[in-house]
């Protein structure tokens, strides 16, 4: 009796905390991805720049726990960004939370992605890191099949696109009006 009450009592949970986690989940993806899109051009002028040869150069040079720790060091100083910038914006400073979102959120992209990028080898080589890594790829793998992502995804390039255009068709009507200024 015990045993079938603990049952239900879970599966009731489950029911309720099911939709909430996935709801943080597909947030916190939504966000990173968003960010992301932002974050992959910096990165790549960042990388080609001729201060980051040595620093790339010390980063290889270090063997795979080192390297580990040094891959840590952005996801803890900068992985609370996130409630610290809500937390702002709900005491009324939506601009400063949103400058320490965006900003927070870029940066740790971008360090990541780059101590990443140029230590994947070494960090692959440690079994937790790799078994981790592959848990959060098949997350992030579900998480994309679902229908309700693919539809936000449909509709954030649909949005892009719409932006894009505006952006274009302004510019567009700005050179001309600069022009038609210029003949008179």
């Amino acid at each position: 009796m015990l045993g079938s009450r603990l049952v239900r009592w879970r599966t009731s949970l489950n029911r309720i905390f099911k939709p909430f986690v996935f709801l943080v989940a597909a947030i916190y993806f939504l966000v990173d991805a968003a960010f992301w899109t932002v974050a992959k051009p910096i990165a790549r002028r960042l990388a080609d720049h001729w201060i980051f040869g040595s620093l790339r150069a010390w980063i290889v040079s270090l063997r795979p726990y080192p390297t580990l720790a040094l891959f840590v060091v952005p996801v803890i100083i900068l992985e609370p960004v996130k409630p610290v910038a809500a937390y702002l914006t709900a005491t009324g400073h939506v601009v400063s939370g949103l400058t320490v979102l965006v900003v927070g959120e870029i940066l740790k992209l971008v360090l990541i992605e780059r101590l990443f990028r140029v230590s994947r080898d070494k960090l692959m080589s440690i079994r937790v890191f790799a078994w981790c890594y592959d848990k959060i790829r098949q997350a992030k793998d579900w998480v994309e099949s679902l229908e309700a992502w693919q539809l936000t995804r449909r509709w954030s390039l649909i949005a892009k696109h719409a932006v894009r255009s505006y952006v274009l068709e302004m510019k567009t009507s700005q050179k001309q009006e600069r022009l038609s200024w210029q003949s008179r």
